[in-house]
C-alpha cells in the first residue's frame, strides 16, 4: 500500500503495486507471491477491478452495494459486488460506451449512451431494448418525477424520451450555436441545466417546458484584464450540491462557483495547466471539491478555495467517483486499472472496507523511518564551504548524481564548527534550555505507591506514562493498579513477589533485559553527543558498510547464556546449603567422652554393692579382669534395656577364649539416600492437609430405595 502526503495530508493508493496476469497457474501465482515482497504486500480491495485497456466512467448504486465500470477494449461494463469484492457480471457491447446511469436502487435496472447514436436499456438479466437518438450523444440525465431522459450533444436540440409512454417527446432548442457538452437534472426542484461550447449555462423548466435563465460563464467576459480575450471558453462539466449551490467546469481549467439566483460567481478557482475539467464532485461532509482535468485531481475548500491536497497518478483521469459518506475515491483512467484512494482525514472508510481504518491507524502510530533520514544530501560547493570536500572518495560520503549523501551527525558536526555564533540557531537553543528548566520546577503529583510489590507498582506507572505520551488516542489506557480484580495483587501479602525464589531468579534475565533496553534507550536521549570529529570520522567509515552489527541472533545467544549462568548459581547454592545442614548434623550427633564419680568408698565393681545375689557378684569379679574401654562399653549396653542391635559386643571365658560379635555399617551412599527420603516424607506431612474437615460435613444419606418399612 503505498502512502503520499502531498500538503500534509495522507493519501493511501490502494490499487499500487504489482499486478498478475490471469493466463498463469495457481501454483505459479502462489510462487511469486512468495518470491516478490511488492506482490505479498499489495492490498487487492475489489478482485478484478480494471479494464483491459481504459476505463471511462465509474459509479455507485443509490444502495451503495454495487460498483459499474466501463471501458475498452472491448466495449463492456463490469458490475461488481462490495459484499463479495469481486466481480458480479460482465457485459459487452457493440460500441464504446460515453455515459451510463443507474435508474434503480440496485444494478437491475441501467441505461447506456454510446458513441453510435444507440441508446441501450438493461435489466438485470442483460440487454431489454435499444433505441437510436438523431445527433452524436455527449450527455444525459434522467428526471425521476416524469420518467423522462434528456439527451444533450452534436446540435442545439436537447431531445427527450419518456420510459412510461415508450416514445419521444418534442425536443428542446437551445441557443448554442455548434453544440451541448453536459446536462444535469438539480436534486431538490428538478431545475434542468446544461451547458454549451458558446460558454453558457442554460436552465430550463421541465414543468412548462421553456428557458428560464441563462448563466455566461466564458472566462473572458467575467474579467477584463486577461490578455487573450479571444480564447474560446466552452463548458465541460458542471454539478449541483443541493436546491442553490452550482459548480461549472470550462475548457480553459477554471471552476466557478455560483449560487443560482445571481448571475456572478461566487469564487473562481483554476487549475493552472489550461486543460479542460472532465468532472467535478462535493463533499458534503467536508465541504470541500474535488475537481479532475487530464492530469491532476484536486481537492480544495468550496468558501475559500485554498487547496487542500492534490492527487496526480500519472495516467490521464477520465472521471471521478466519491463513495458517500467516507473518505474513499474512484478514478477512471487512462490505464487498465481503475485507482482507488483512501484519504482518512476527509472521512472513515466504508462498512464493507472498515478494515482499512485499523490498518492505517497502525500505520500512523509505527511509523517506518527511511533510511534517508540519518543522511544529508550535500552538493560539492555545500562540502566546499563546510570543509569536508577531502572526505570526497572516502567511505564517509557516498556519491549520488550531482552530489554526495553525508552522515547527520557529521554534518551538524561541521555546521558547529564553520557556523558557531549564528545567532537564530542560538537563541532557539536556549530558549528550549529555559523551557525544560521550568517544566523541571514544576510541581509533580507523587503517587502513593502500595506496601506490597512497591516495585511492580513503580513499573506499571512509569511504563503507563510513557504510553500516554506516544499513543494520540483520547481512550482511557488500562491500569491495574486502578483496577478492582488487581486490587489484592498490591494488598494481600501473599502475592508478594519473591525475589530470592527459583523461578524468579530464572525469570530474572528475561526481566533484566527489558530494562537494560529501556536505560540505554533513556542514556541515548539524554546524553549529548560529545566526541572529536577525527574519532567519529574514524569509527563511521569503519562502520558505514555494517552499520547494524548487533542483530536477533546475538540477542538470543546473550540470552540463553545469562540463563544458563543463573541456572548454574541456583543449584551451586542449593548444594551449599545441603553440605552446611549435613556438616551441623554430624556435629550434633558425635558422641563425647562421659565421665562418672563414684561414692566414697566403693569401687566400680565391688561386692558391696545392694545386689546381693552371687551371678551379679561373679559377674563383677569377672568384670575386674577386663580392660576399662571394654567395661565402660558392658555398661552402656546394661543401661539399654532394648538395645538388639549393638554394633560391638565383647565376650570372654574363664579359660581365656574371647569373643566378638559386630554388625558392618551401611555404605555411605545408603545412608543419605534414607536420610533424603526421611526429610522428604516430613516435609510432604507438614504441607499435608487432612481431609477430615471437609468429610465431617458430608452427610451420609442412606438409600431408601433398600429400607425395609
Amino acid at each position: 500500500m503505498q502512502v503520499i502526503s502531498p500538503n500534509n495530508v495522507k493519501i493511501y493508493n490502494l490499487s499500487a503495486g504489482k499486478s498478475l496476469p490471469d493466463w498463469i497457474s495457481d501454483r505459479k501465482r502462489r510462487s511469486l507471491i512468495k518470491k516478490d515482497p511488492e506482490l505479498r504486500d499489495r492490498i487487492e480491495l475489489i478482485q478484478d477491478f480494471d479494464m483491459p485497456i481504459v476505463s471511462n466512467q465509474v459509479t455507485i448504486s443509490p444502495d451503495g452495494q454495487y460498483i459499474f465500470a466501463s471501458g475498452v477494449y472491448k466495449p463492456r461494463v463490469k458490475c461488481f459486488d462490495v459484499t463479495q469484492y469481486s466481480m458480479k457480471f460482465e457485459r459487452c457491447f457493440d460500441s464504446e460506451c460515453i455515459k451510463y446511469k443507474i435508474l434503480s436502487d440496485d444494478y437491475s435496472k441501467a441505461v447506456f449512451l454510446h458513441n453510435d447514436r444507440y441508446v441501450e436499456f438493461h435489466a438485470q438479466y442483460g440487454k431489454y431494448y435499444k433505441i437510436r437518438i438523431p445527433k452524436f450523444g455527449r450527455d444525459f440525465d434522467y428526471n425521476y418525477s416524469t420518467c423522462d431522459l434528456y439527451f444533450v450533444g452534436a446540435s442545439n436540440e436537447i431531445y427527450r424520451f419518456n420510459l412510461e409512454q415508450g416514445r419521444f417527446q418534442t425536443s428542446l432548442k437551445s441557443n448554442c450555436t455548434e453544440e451541448n457538452n453536459c446536462c444535469q437534472f438539480n436534486p431538490v426542484h428538478e431545475l434542468f441545466a446544461c451547458g454549451n461550447t458558446d460558454g453558457v449555462v442554460e436552465c430550463w423548466d421541465p414543468r412548462a417546458p421553456k428557458q428560464i435563465g441563462i448563466l455566461n460563464c466564458a472566462i473572458h467576459s467575467l474579467f477584463e484584464d486577461l490578455s487573450d480575450k479571444n480564447a474560446k471558453c466552452a463548458i465541460t462539466a458542471l454539478k449541483f450540491r443541493d436546491g442553490l449551490n452550482l459548480a461549472v467546469g470550462t475548457s480553459t481549467g477554471h471552476i466557478l462557483l455560483y449560487d443560482i439566483r445571481s448571475n456572478r460567481p461566487l469564487l473562481v478557482k483554476d487549475h493552472r495547466f489550461e486543460l479542460p475539467i472532465k468532472d467535478i464532485q462535493w463533499h458534503k461532509e467536508s465541504d470541500l471539491i474535488f475537481s479532475i482535468d487530464k492530469r491532476v485531481c484536486k481537492i480544495w475548500d468550496r468558501h475559500t478555495g485554498k487547496p487542500y491536497t492534490s492527487i496526480e497518478p500519472g495516467s490521464g483521469l477520465n472521471n471521478i467517483c466519491i463513495v458517500p459518506d467516507s473518505g474513499m475515491i474512484f478514478m477512471a483512467n487512462e490505464a487498465p486499472k481503475v485507482l482507488v484512494y483512501y484519504i482518512p482525514s476527509i472521512g472513515p472508510a466504508p462498512k464493507w472496507c472498515s478494515f482499512l481504518d485499523n490498518l492505517t491507524e497502525e500505520l500512523e502510530s509505527n511509523p517506518t523511518s527511511t533510511v534517508y533520514d540519518d543522511y544529508k544530501f550535500l552538493t560539492k560547493q555545500e562540502l566546499e564551504t563546510l570543509g569536508l570536500d577531502n572526505l570526497i572518495g572516502t567511505n564517509v560520503l557516498r556519491a549520488y548524481m550531482h552530489g554526495y549523501f553525508v552522515d547527520i551527525r557529521l554534518y551538524k558536526k561541521a555546521k558547529l564548527i564553520n557556523e558557531p555564533f549564528n545567532f537564530e540557531e542560538f537563541k532557539k537553543r536556549k530558549i528550549k534550555e529555559k523551557l525544560e528548566k521550568e517544566r523541571e520546577n514544576r510541581v509533580k503529583v507523587q503517587r502513593k505507591l502500595p506496601l506490597v510489590n512497591t516495585e511492580l507498582a513503580k513499573r506499571i506507572i512509569e511504563e503507563s506514562e510513557e504510553l500516554k505520551s506516544k499513543v494520540k488516542n483520547k481512550k482511557p489506557l488500562f491500569n491495574p493498579l486502578e483496577d478492582k480484580r488487581f486490587a489484592e495483587l498490591f494488598t494481600d501479602p501473599n502475592y508478594q513477589i519473591d525475589m530470592n525464589s527459583e523461578e524468579y531468579k530464572l525469570l530474572n534475565p528475561v526481566v533484566q533485559k527489558v530494562n537494560e533496553k529501556k536505560l540505554k534507550k533513556k542514556v541515548v536521549e539524554n546524553v549529548a553527543a560529545s566526541e572529536e570529529s577525527e574519532q567519529e570520522e574514524e569509527s563511521m567509515s569503519e562502520n558505514s558498510d555494517d552499520s547494524g552489527s548487533e542483530s536477533s541472533s546475538d540477542d538470543e545467544h546473550q540470552w540463553k547464556q545469562s540463563v544458563k549462568e543463573q541456572y548454574k548459581q541456583i543449584q551451586q547454592e542449593k548444594r551449599l546449603k545441603e553440605k552446611l545442614e549435613e556438616k551441623r548434623k554430624k556435629q550434633e550427633n558425635i558422641k563425647q567422652p562421659k565421665f562418672y564419680e563414684l561414692k566414697d568408698g566403693l569401687d566400680l565393681y565391688s561386692t558391696n554393692s545392694k545386689s546381693k545375689n552371687t551371678s551379679d557378684i561373679l559377674k563383677n569379679e569377672k568384670m575386674k579382669r577386663l580392660p576399662m574401654a571394654n567395661r565402660i562399653q558392658y555398661l552402656d549396653d546394661k543401661n539399654k534395656n532394648n538395645s538388639k542391635f549393638d554394633e560391638l559386643v565383647f565376650r570372654s571365658d574363664s579359660l581365656g577364649n574371647k569373643q566378638m560379635t559386630f554388625l558392618s555399617r551401611k555404605a555411605k551412599r545408603n545412608q543419605d539416600e534414607e536420610r533424603k527420603t526421611m526429610q522428604h516424607h516430613l516435609e510432604r506431612k507438614d504441607i499435608r492437609r487432612s481431609a477430615g474437615k471437609i468429610t465431617k460435613t458430608f452427610k451420609k444419606n442412606k438409600s431408601q430405595f433398600f429400607k425395609r418399612k
